[in-house]
């Protein structure tokens, strides 16, 4: 697997979910998808990339155009960064389709958030993620998100289906600390944290690493973060968090897509629109993130 993995980290520490650049017509970017994955990778010491997924705009992009961003993000950083394809969708067959496609084009691993929307029972879920995982030869990460989705994995359903061999991680943006530190104590499965309010703490008690949207703007500082905790230097660890709890908060003020495209514009880098039913920051957005992103210290950003 390339980039800086572990036993323990198996597709790093330090990843991003990133955006889809798109032109201002709404049209894939690609060169721009290129240079931020690189960007993000050779300049903000990223160990791996997830495209395709919440972030990625991949509920209002074809599955050509899913395939196009994955290439193109293989193409410019496949050589030393993990690419991970997010495959989710409501529709068993269609993920499976997707990570086989994904798969012939070269993906490193593939990620499938639980099925939104008809809100499977349990059973559903383990065989809607078992199924997936059958499809490819690839490792493949579980995405647990009940406040997109409608409807959480409950811990059974989780050791259920971490008894699949090639699912080997879980990225939760459950948000509840006590199911992270039981999935974490039971399953075997590395766990990412989704949710970056909560990388901290999820990282405190086993996490393997992140998968970040903020990252776009301080992967490296979240880098420093994990890398501090490890080494015993607690308190760095707590002050670098600190310092990041405006940039936590302020790309969050509305869905988070939205604001990471804003800041990289700002930035200088390949970002552009969101696609409907998204739209982009108000002027009113962009000065409060302005100001968000300076008092986190992001750097292009002043006070």
């Amino acid at each position: 697997m390339p980039g800086h993995t572990t036993d323990t980290s198996p597709f790093g520490v330090m990843l991003t979910a990133m955006v889809s650049p798109f032109h201002e017509d709404g049209s894939l970017d690609l060169d721009g998808a290129q240079v931020l994955a690189s960007h993000l990778v050779d300049t903000l010491g990223h160990d791996g990339l997830v495209v395709n997924g919440t972030t990625g705009e991949s509920a209002t992009k074809t599955d050509e155009e899913d395939l196009a961003v994955l290439r193109a993000v293989l193409e410019a950083v496949g050589d030393r960064a993990t690419v991970i394809a997010g495959v989710g969708t409501n529709d068993t067959a269609h993920s499976v389709e997707a990570a086989r496609a994904a798969s012939a084009v070269g993906a490193h691993a593939v990620m499938a958030v639980s099925p939104y929307y008809n809100r499977p029972p349990q059973e559903g879920l383990v065989r809607h993620f078992h199924a997936i995982a059958d499809a490819t030869d690839l490792p493949m990460l579980t995405y647990d998100i009940p406040k997109r989705t409608g409807v959480a994995i409950e811990l059974e359903t989780m050791l259920r289906i971490a008894e699949h061999p090639r699912i080997i991680a879980n990225k939760d943006a459950k948000g509840d600390l006590e199911f992270a530190q039981w999935g974490i104590a039971t399953t075997g499965l590395a766990w990412y944290s989704g949710d970056d309010i909560l990388n901290l703490p999820l990282l405190s008690v086993g996490a393997a690493g992140m998968i970040s949207v903020v990252g776009h703007v301080v992967g490296d500082r979240l880098k420093a973060m994990a890398e501090a905790l490890w080494a015993g230097r607690t308190q760095e660890a707590i002050d670098i968090n600190a310092s990041l709890l405006p940039v936590y908060s302020g790309m969050f003020r509305t869905q988070g897509v939205i604001l990471t495209k804003a800041a990289l514009t700002m930035q200088g880098l390949p970002a552009g629109p969101v696609r409907l039913p998204l739209v982009d920051a108000t002027e009113a957005q962009r000065d409060m993130l302005r100001a968000d992103l300076a008092l986190g210290g992001v750097r292009g950003f002043s006070a």
